[in-house]
């Protein structure tokens, strides 16, 4: 049986065993949302292996002397990258499924996450810390 890593099947008492970690502890970073578990039914906490894996993150950080904020921080960061990565990621794909990979549409993307096609010729607006995704047209075309 293959079970997923965001199922959410240990209780409090499991996880914080399974992490090395006091339960009072797991309630606190829930409180701060540094670690938030799901929720059963009768509002009892339900932690999958990958809130597990976070919480021996949160344990190494604290250990190299970061602090709580820090550490919410840390995490925050990287869910954004992990999201933008799979953002790029879909982008390639739609990109490679056309037949011209190299056709005249250019992205621009926000500090926001947000992805919109510019015009041959169009610049994303002045000020703005826009990424864009540009490939030039082969030689002859």
């Amino acid at each position: 049986m293959d079970i997923s890593p965001d199922q959410p099947i240990f209780v409090i008492s499991v996880a914080a065993e399974l992490a090395d970690m006091h339960p009072q502890t797991l309630r606190q970073y829930d409180r701060l949302g540094i670690v938030s578990p799901s929720r059963a039914p009768g509002k009892s906490r339900r932690y999958s292996q990958r809130d597990i894996n976070m919480l021996r993150e949160v344990q190494r950080l604290s250990h190299e002397g970061v602090s709580l904020e820090g550490i919410k921080r840390i995490l925050e960061l990287e869910n954004q990258v992990a999201a933008l990565q799979r953002r790029v990621s879909e982008l390639t794909e739609e990109l490679g499924r056309r037949r011209d990979p190299l056709d005249s549409r250019i992205f621009a993307a926000g500090a926001a996450g947000d992805v919109v096609s510019l015009a041959r010729g169009q610049r994303p607006r002045a000020r703005s810390q826009a990424v864009v995704v540009w490939r030039p047209r082969a030689l002859g075309n």
